[in-house]
């Protein structure tokens, strides 16, 4: 979730239901080295969050124990609730230089890494993410998950998929009940969890302690409360309108320029339209207005003539990952098309 997590996008996920939320992952080697914090550009501090979050994770990334040891100090003295070490990060710049997933290559290496960590931190909580193994011939998570839980980690997440496969192929959850046989920390299952429906049947399936979501919040951030709602009453929550979409996307500019200003907070806002309004006719052409516009008062501006359009109460249903845009109605040019 690297430039999508960040405070702005986990408040939104917050208010919508979400118990936990994490920081994007933290480099430890650049936390080691970096400016004090007078200098830093405004909004560039991924360890910045607001008490409004918690429980809140700062999560960090790195192949030396040395590193890990000193960046997790340094987190720690932020006072999140806990510190999360990502050994699951499957992209090659990461991986093949011996940190996120590339850590499964060598559990020796993942053991030092975890102890140094707990032992910088004093009382405060760590977790690990990672995956099945580094590809189908090298999965040993049975005896990761064993060998973490002694080191002293106090929860497990786990995307059922291997390094070697990406976010591609199959996820295959029938490793949760085998791993929950041998370990009493609670196991979050993560991996292609994209709606309410999926979420229920994951705790159904695996007997997990809860689930993690990730990209489906980005495109649909709703996707919380949904799940809440379905695991409470069985019945899908109402799909949110246009104007409820549209002022929620409001509220997120402003956070996001409250981080890091006009032309920042904008920029940051970028990744984030095609989410808020997948599943309208139109939505591409809307997503591309919107991320023409430089200014945030232009992009405000297009929002609340959005959130008071004639169509503003009508329910958006959000179309299945692959699917095409769906038919809800979207009329009206903007003004500010050619700004």
């Amino acid at each position: 979730m690297e430039d999508v997590s960040d405070l702005p996008f986990r408040t939104i996920c917050k208010e919508l239901g979400a118990d936990i939320v994490y920081t994007e992952f933290v480099n430890a080697e650049g936390l080691v080295r970096q400016p004090p914090v007078e200098h830093r550009r405004r909004g560039s501090d991924k360890l910045l969050f607001r008490d409004a979050e918690r429980p809140l994770g700062i999560q960090l990334y790195g192949a030396s124990e040395f590193s890990m040891e000193t960046a997790a100090h340094t987190a720690a003295q932020r006072r999140p609730d806990l510190i999360d070490i990502n050994c699951g990060c499957w992209v090659s710049n990461v991986a093949l230089r011996g940190a996120g997933a590339g850590l499964l290559r060598d559990p020796d290496q993942m053991r030092k890494v975890v102890e140094r960590v707990i032992g910088a931190v004093g009382d405060l909580p760590v977790t690990v993410k990672t995956r099945l193994g580094w590809d189908p011939a090298s999965i040993h998570i049975v005896e990761v998950a064993r060998m973490l839980e002694e080191a002293g980690v106090r929860a497990l997440a786990l995307h059922c998929r291997t390094r070697s496969q990406g976010h591609k192929g199959v996820v295959d959850y029938s490793w949760i009940p085998r791993i929950k046989e041998v370990v009493s920390i609670p196991v979050i299952a993560n991996g292609d969890i994209t709606t309410a429906q999926d979420v229920a049947r994951v705790f159904a399936a695996t007997g997990c302690d809860g689930v993690m979501i990730g990209r489906a919040a980005v495109r649909h951030p709703w996707i919380f409360r949904d799940a809440r709602s379905y695991l409470q009453t069985g019945r899908l929550a109402p799909p949110p309108t246009l104007a409820e979409r549209a002022n929620l996307c409001l509220k997120h500019l402003r956070l996001s320029v409250e981080l890091r200003g006009d032309r920042g907070g904008v920029i940051g806002m970028r990744r984030h339209f095609a989410g808020y309004f997948r599943g309208m006719r139109g939505a591409a052409q809307l997503r591309g207005e919107l991320t023409r516009l430089a200014e945030a008062e232009s992009v405000r501006q297009r929002l609340q003539q959005l959130a008071e359009s004639p169509q503003a109460e009508v329910p958006v249903i959000p179309d299945p990952p692959g699917a095409p845009e769906a038919a809800t109605p979207f009329t009206g040019e903007s003004a500010l098309a050619d700004h």
